[in-house]
Protein backbone atom coordinates (compact mmCIF):
# COMPACT_ATOMS: atom_id res chain seq x y z
CA UNK A 1 0.00 0.00 0.00
CA UNK A 2 2.76 2.47 0.92
CA UNK A 3 5.63 0.96 -1.11
CA UNK A 4 9.04 0.01 0.23
CA UNK A 5 9.79 0.94 3.81
CA UNK A 6 12.97 2.72 4.86
CA UNK A 7 15.12 1.02 7.47
CA UNK A 8 15.51 3.18 10.58
CA UNK A 9 17.82 1.40 12.93
CA UNK A 10 16.07 -1.98 13.08
CA UNK A 11 16.82 -5.50 11.95
CA UNK A 12 14.88 -6.34 10.09
CA UNK A 13 -19.62 -10.00 12.37
CA UNK A 14 -20.84 -11.16 15.32
CA UNK A 15 -19.36 -10.07 18.57
CA UNK A 16 -17.20 -12.88 19.94
CA UNK A 17 -18.30 -14.51 23.16
CA UNK A 18 -14.79 -15.13 24.47
CA UNK A 19 -13.62 -11.55 24.94
CA UNK A 20 -13.47 -11.67 28.75
CA UNK A 21 -11.05 -14.59 28.67
CA UNK A 22 -8.07 -12.56 27.52
CA UNK A 23 -8.61 -8.94 28.50
CA UNK A 24 -5.74 -9.13 31.00
CA UNK A 25 -2.99 -9.95 28.54
CA UNK A 26 -1.35 -6.54 29.11
CA UNK A 27 -0.48 -7.67 32.63
CA UNK A 28 2.04 -10.07 31.13
CA UNK A 29 4.21 -7.11 30.16
CA UNK A 30 4.76 -6.13 33.77
CA UNK A 31 6.91 -9.10 34.74
CA UNK A 32 10.63 -8.53 34.97
CA UNK A 33 12.79 -10.08 32.29
CA UNK A 34 16.08 -11.80 33.00
CA UNK A 35 18.08 -12.04 29.78
CA UNK A 36 19.99 -15.08 31.07
CA UNK A 37 16.87 -17.01 31.97
CA UNK A 38 16.20 -17.84 28.32
CA UNK A 39 19.74 -18.43 27.10
CA UNK A 40 19.08 -22.07 26.22
CA UNK A 41 15.42 -22.14 25.31
CA UNK A 42 13.43 -21.48 22.17
CA UNK A 43 14.08 -17.74 22.29
CA UNK A 44 17.73 -18.34 21.38
CA UNK A 45 16.89 -20.70 18.53
CA UNK A 46 18.24 -19.40 15.23
CA UNK A 47 15.12 -20.76 13.53
CA UNK A 48 13.20 -17.91 15.13
CA UNK A 49 15.28 -15.00 13.96
CA UNK A 50 13.81 -11.53 14.40
CA UNK A 51 14.19 -10.71 10.70
CA UNK A 52 13.49 -13.78 8.53
CA UNK A 53 12.28 -11.64 5.65
CA UNK A 54 14.67 -9.35 3.82
CA UNK A 55 14.05 -5.70 4.64
CA UNK A 56 13.39 -4.84 1.00
CA UNK A 57 10.65 -7.48 0.76
CA UNK A 58 8.70 -6.34 3.81
CA UNK A 59 5.44 -4.48 3.94
CA UNK A 60 4.65 -2.71 7.24
CA UNK A 61 4.23 -1.95 9.98
CA UNK A 62 5.32 1.52 8.95
CA UNK A 63 6.79 4.45 10.81
CA UNK A 64 4.50 7.46 10.51
CA UNK A 65 7.32 9.69 9.32
CA UNK A 66 7.98 7.37 6.39
CA UNK A 67 4.43 7.36 5.00
CA UNK A 68 2.81 10.55 6.28
CA UNK A 69 2.68 12.06 2.80
CA UNK A 70 0.71 9.08 1.45
CA UNK A 71 -1.75 8.66 4.32
CA UNK A 72 -4.31 11.11 2.97
CA UNK A 73 -4.99 8.88 -0.03
CA UNK A 74 -6.01 5.95 2.20
CA UNK A 75 -7.38 7.80 5.23
CA UNK A 76 -10.96 6.60 4.68
CA UNK A 77 -9.82 2.98 4.81
CA UNK A 78 -8.08 3.35 8.17
CA UNK A 79 -8.85 4.09 11.80
CA UNK A 80 -6.58 6.71 13.35
CA UNK A 81 -6.08 5.94 17.04
CA UNK A 82 -3.29 8.39 17.67
CA UNK A 83 -0.36 6.08 18.32
CA UNK A 84 -1.47 3.54 15.70
CA UNK A 85 -3.34 3.86 12.42
CA UNK A 86 -4.90 0.55 11.46
CA UNK A 87 -6.96 -0.73 8.53
CA UNK A 88 -10.46 -1.92 9.38
CA UNK A 89 -11.32 -5.27 7.76
CA UNK A 90 -14.65 -5.64 5.90
CA UNK A 91 -17.41 -6.30 8.42
CA UNK A 92 -15.16 -5.40 11.35
CA UNK A 93 -16.76 -3.82 14.39
CA UNK A 94 -15.04 -1.56 16.90
CA UNK A 95 -15.01 -2.37 20.60
CA UNK A 96 -13.57 0.35 22.85
CA UNK A 97 -12.26 -0.61 26.28
CA UNK A 98 -12.53 2.28 28.75
CA UNK A 99 -10.96 2.97 32.13
CA UNK A 100 -13.29 3.71 35.07
CA UNK A 101 -12.84 7.46 34.50
CA UNK A 102 -13.93 7.18 30.88
CA UNK A 103 -10.51 7.30 29.22
CA UNK A 104 -10.02 4.99 26.21
CA UNK A 105 -7.63 2.19 27.09
CA UNK A 106 -7.74 -0.06 24.03
CA UNK A 107 -9.63 -0.45 20.77
CA UNK A 108 -10.43 -3.92 19.46
CA UNK A 109 -11.51 -4.99 15.99
CA UNK A 110 -14.16 -7.68 16.26
CA UNK A 111 -14.49 -9.89 13.18
CA UNK A 112 -16.47 -13.02 12.43
CA UNK A 113 -13.36 -15.09 13.13
CA UNK A 114 -12.19 -13.44 16.35
CA UNK A 115 -10.96 -10.24 17.90
CA UNK A 116 -7.80 -8.34 16.90
CA UNK A 117 -6.05 -5.73 19.02
CA UNK A 118 -3.10 -3.60 17.92
CA UNK A 119 -1.11 -1.52 20.43
CA UNK A 120 2.20 0.32 20.30
CA UNK A 121 4.79 0.78 23.05
CA UNK A 122 7.87 2.91 23.62
CA UNK A 123 11.13 1.08 22.92
CA UNK A 124 14.87 1.76 22.60
CA UNK A 125 16.38 2.80 19.29
CA UNK A 126 17.96 -0.63 18.93
CA UNK A 127 15.71 -3.64 18.21
CA UNK A 128 15.11 -6.55 20.57
CA UNK A 129 12.23 -5.49 22.78
CA UNK A 130 9.73 -7.90 21.20
CA UNK A 131 12.08 -10.78 21.97
CA UNK A 132 12.07 -9.95 25.69
CA UNK A 133 8.33 -9.24 25.74
CA UNK A 134 7.64 -12.57 24.02
CA UNK A 135 9.73 -14.36 26.64
CA UNK A 136 7.80 -12.70 29.45
CA UNK A 137 4.49 -13.49 27.82
CA UNK A 138 5.36 -17.15 27.29
CA UNK A 139 6.50 -17.57 30.89
CA UNK A 140 3.44 -15.91 32.38
CA UNK A 141 0.99 -17.70 30.11
CA UNK A 142 2.49 -21.06 31.03
CA UNK A 143 2.26 -20.22 34.72
CA UNK A 144 -1.41 -19.50 34.14
CA UNK A 145 -1.86 -22.97 32.67
CA UNK A 146 -1.81 -22.14 28.95
CA UNK A 147 -0.08 -24.27 26.33
CA UNK A 148 2.37 -21.97 24.53
CA UNK A 149 4.33 -22.60 21.35
CA UNK A 150 6.85 -20.30 19.66
CA UNK A 151 6.20 -20.26 15.92
CA UNK A 152 7.69 -18.57 12.88
CA UNK A 153 5.81 -15.79 11.12
CA UNK A 154 6.52 -13.07 8.56
CA UNK A 155 8.29 -10.89 11.13
CA UNK A 156 9.96 -13.64 13.13
CA UNK A 157 8.78 -15.26 16.34
CA UNK A 158 5.12 -15.40 17.21
CA UNK A 159 3.43 -16.90 20.26
CA UNK A 160 0.52 -19.30 19.93
CA UNK A 161 -1.25 -19.86 23.25
CA UNK A 162 -4.10 -22.26 23.96
CA UNK A 163 -6.06 -21.33 27.07
CA UNK A 164 -9.21 -22.72 28.61
CA UNK A 165 -11.39 -19.94 27.25
CA UNK A 166 -9.72 -18.82 24.01
CA UNK A 167 -6.84 -19.39 21.62
CA UNK A 168 -4.41 -16.48 21.26
CA UNK A 169 -1.70 -15.44 18.85
CA UNK A 170 0.75 -12.68 19.75
CA UNK A 171 2.71 -11.01 16.94
CA UNK A 172 5.28 -8.29 17.63
CA UNK A 173 7.54 -6.09 15.54
CA UNK A 174 10.37 -3.80 16.63
CA UNK A 175 10.59 -0.35 15.05
CA UNK A 176 12.60 2.80 15.62
CA UNK A 177 11.89 3.74 19.26
CA UNK A 178 8.66 1.75 19.18
CA UNK A 179 7.39 -1.78 19.34
CA UNK A 180 3.98 -2.77 18.02
CA UNK A 181 2.12 -5.84 19.22
CA UNK A 182 -0.96 -7.50 17.80
CA UNK A 183 -3.12 -9.95 19.73
CA UNK A 184 -5.56 -12.16 17.84
CA UNK A 185 -8.04 -14.13 19.94
CA UNK A 186 -10.77 -16.55 19.02
CA UNK A 187 -12.40 -19.85 19.90
CA UNK A 188 -10.52 -23.13 19.92
CA UNK A 189 -8.42 -23.55 16.78
CA UNK A 190 -8.95 -19.99 15.55
CA UNK A 191 -5.33 -18.96 16.21
CA UNK A 192 -3.75 -21.94 14.44
CA UNK A 193 -1.50 -21.40 11.44
CA UNK A 194 -3.27 -20.80 8.11
CA UNK A 195 -6.59 -19.83 9.70
CA UNK A 196 -8.67 -16.82 8.56
CA UNK A 197 -8.07 -15.04 11.88
CA UNK A 198 -4.28 -15.30 11.64
CA UNK A 199 -4.32 -14.28 7.97
CA UNK A 200 -6.42 -11.21 8.83
CA UNK A 201 -4.16 -10.37 11.76
CA UNK A 202 -1.02 -10.44 9.63
CA UNK A 203 -2.68 -8.40 6.88
CA UNK A 204 -3.72 -5.74 9.40
CA UNK A 205 -0.28 -5.59 11.00
CA UNK A 206 1.35 -5.34 7.58
CA UNK A 207 -0.63 -2.15 6.88
CA UNK A 208 -0.43 -0.61 10.36
CA UNK A 209 1.25 2.77 10.84
CA UNK A 210 2.88 3.67 14.19
CA UNK A 211 3.00 7.31 15.29
CA UNK A 212 5.67 7.31 18.01
CA UNK A 213 5.99 11.04 18.69
CA UNK A 214 9.03 12.76 20.19
CA UNK A 215 8.15 12.58 23.88
CA UNK A 216 10.64 10.59 26.00
CA UNK A 217 8.87 7.61 27.53
CA UNK A 218 9.98 4.65 29.64
CA UNK A 219 10.63 1.42 27.78
CA UNK A 220 7.43 -0.63 27.40
CA UNK A 221 5.24 2.34 28.19
CA UNK A 222 2.03 2.04 26.11
CA UNK A 223 1.69 4.82 23.57
CA UNK A 224 -1.57 6.70 24.15
CA UNK A 225 -4.80 5.77 22.39
CA UNK A 226 -6.66 8.79 20.97
CA UNK A 227 -10.13 8.21 19.52
CA UNK A 228 -11.49 10.03 16.47
CA UNK A 229 -13.58 13.00 17.64
CA UNK A 230 -16.93 11.60 16.46
CA UNK A 231 -16.37 8.30 18.22
CA UNK A 232 -15.04 10.05 21.34
CA UNK A 233 -18.18 12.23 21.50
CA UNK A 234 -20.45 9.19 21.22
CA UNK A 235 -18.61 7.35 23.98
CA UNK A 236 -18.56 10.42 26.21
CA UNK A 237 -22.32 10.79 25.83
CA UNK A 238 -22.86 7.12 26.63
CA UNK A 239 -20.58 7.42 29.67
CA UNK A 240 -22.55 10.43 30.95
CA UNK A 241 -25.82 8.56 30.51
CA UNK A 242 -24.43 5.68 32.52
CA UNK A 243 -23.33 8.01 35.29
CA UNK A 244 -26.73 9.73 35.30
CA UNK A 245 -28.49 6.36 35.60
CA UNK A 246 -26.28 5.40 38.52
CA UNK A 247 -26.94 8.74 40.23
CA UNK A 248 -30.67 8.33 39.72
CA UNK A 249 -30.54 4.92 41.36
CA UNK A 250 -28.69 6.35 44.37
CA UNK A 251 -31.18 9.21 44.72
CA UNK A 252 -34.05 6.74 44.58
CA UNK A 253 -32.52 4.73 47.40
CA UNK A 254 -32.07 7.86 49.52
CA UNK A 255 -35.64 9.00 48.83
CA UNK A 256 -37.02 5.65 49.95
CA UNK A 257 -34.90 5.69 53.10
CA UNK A 258 -35.90 9.25 54.02
CA UNK A 259 -39.55 8.25 53.64
CA UNK A 260 -39.10 5.69 56.40
CA UNK A 261 -39.13 2.75 54.04
CA UNK A 262 -36.05 0.52 53.90
CA UNK A 263 -34.60 0.12 50.42
CA UNK A 264 -35.62 -3.08 48.70
CA UNK A 265 -33.93 -4.14 45.46
CA UNK A 266 -36.14 -4.56 42.42
CA UNK A 267 -37.64 -8.07 42.19
CA UNK A 268 -36.56 -10.37 39.39
CA UNK A 269 -40.06 -10.77 37.97
CA UNK A 270 -41.58 -7.53 36.76
CA UNK A 271 -44.99 -6.37 37.94
CA UNK A 272 -47.36 -3.69 36.61
CA UNK A 273 -46.45 -0.24 37.81
CA UNK A 274 -48.70 1.32 40.41
CA UNK A 275 -50.37 4.70 40.36
CA UNK A 276 -49.39 8.03 41.90
CA UNK A 277 -50.19 6.75 45.39
CA UNK A 278 -47.41 4.11 45.09
CA UNK A 279 -44.01 4.37 46.73
CA UNK A 280 -41.33 6.80 45.54
CA UNK A 281 -39.40 3.97 43.92
CA UNK A 282 -42.50 2.73 42.14
CA UNK A 283 -43.21 6.20 40.77
CA UNK A 284 -39.65 6.28 39.38
CA UNK A 285 -40.31 3.06 37.51
CA UNK A 286 -37.83 0.98 39.50
CA UNK A 287 -40.46 -1.59 40.46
Amino acid sequence: MFGRKRNKGRDGDEEPQYEDEYTEYDEYDEAGYDETAYADDEFEDSDYADSPVAAGDRTGPYDYEDVADNLETVAEQRLDLGSVIVPVPPGGQLQVEMTPDGTPQAVHLATQHGRITVAAYAAPKSPGQWRSVAADLAETLRKDGAQVAVTQGPWGRELHAVTEGADLRFIGVDGYRWMVRLVAAGPSGAADENTPLVAAARAILGETVVRRGDEPLPVREPLPVVLPQELADQLAAAHQQQLAAQQQAVEAQLTAMQGGQPYQPAPQNTEPRRGAEGSAMQQLGLN
